[in-house]
C-alpha cells in the first residue's frame, strides 16, 4: 500500500537517529517500528501493581484542641484566644 504519512518532529528526530544505527531503508525502519507498536498495541495490557503508601508518625497533636477553628488558628499565629460567651441581647 502506498500512502502520504505526515511524521511530526519528535518522531523524525528518532528515525533519523535510529536510520544512523541500523542498516536497513527508510521504508523497511517505518515498517519495522510500526509492526513493533502494533504488536504491543494489540497485546493484552497487565495486570498493574499495587501502590502502597507508607506511613509516619507524626507525634502528638500540638493543638490543646481540634474543635474550635478560631483556637486553632490563633495558635498557629501564636495569639492567645479566649472563649467568649456570645452575647445575643445585642441587635445588630
Amino acid at each position: 500500500m502506498r500512502t502520504t504519512l505526515t511524521i511530526e518532529d519528535d518522531v523524525a528526530v528518532r528515525l533519523e537517529k535510529a536510520l544512523r544505527t541500523r542498516s536497513m531503508s527508510f521504508e523497511a525502519l517505518i515498517n519495522d517500528a510500526l509492526r513493533r507498536g502494533l504488536d504491543d498495541m494489540e497485546r493484552p495490557a497487565g495486570p498493574r501493581p499495587a501502590h502502597v503508601l507508607s506511613t509516619v508518625d507524626l507525634g502528638a497533636c500540638l493543638l490543646p484542641s481540634l474543635d474550635s477553628g478560631a483556637a486553632a488558628l490563633a495558635h498557629g499565629e501564636g495569639e492567645a484566644f479566649e472563649k467568649r460567651p456570645v452575647d445575643t441581647s445585642e441587635e445588630i
